[in-house]
């Protein structure tokens, strides 16, 4: 868990740096309780990390679509979490993790895989995961902090 959540940390400090705030706040999610206890959920339903050279440098959590997002009309699987450490960044740690999933999804006999991400700013997240093979499908917000935190689902059909 202090692994993922240091993947977390250093996710959010890069995001500050380029001046995007406004997707996951300033604040490390290793001091949130409420971050803290959502990431030790993942873990319980199906976590998973990659390593290198002994350390973590991503993480991949599925499972259940999460509860801010419209429920799929169909059976799938969902990508509640996708992190990989920034100085790591280009070197596919990302894409063997959603391979991972797209492997659990088609093991199960499921052929829907859903993400959500990160709808604002300048749409880098969401052209990320289009390059991984999804399509935008929903938008959505969520009240968070006084604001509102837009969101895009994506899809891909297994």
């Amino acid at each position: 868990m202090d692994a993922v959540l240091r993947l977390l940390d250093g996710a959010t400090e890069w995001l500050v740096a380029q001046g995007r705030r406004d997707q996951w706040g300033t604040e490390p999610h290793s001091t949130n309780p409420r971050r803290v206890e959502q990431i030790t959920a993942f873990a319980d339903d199906g976590l998973w990390v990659a390593e290198s050279d002994g350390r973590v440098v991503g993480a991949l959590a599925v499972g259940a679509a999460m509860p801010y997002v419209p429920p799929a009309t169909e059976p799938e699987l969902y990508v509640r979490l996708l992190v990989t450490d920034r100085a790591a960044k280009g070197s596919g740690i990302g894409t063997d993790l959603l391979d991972h999933a797209r492997s659990l999804a088609r093991g199960l006999g499921v052929g829907l895989l859903r993400v959500d991400c990160f709808g604002g700013g300048d749409g880098a997240l969401i052209r990320y995961y289009e390059k991984q093979g999804f399509t935008r499908a929903e938008q959505f917000a969520v009240p968070a902090n006084g604001s509102v935190w837009p969101g895009q689902i994506l899809i891909q059909r297994l």
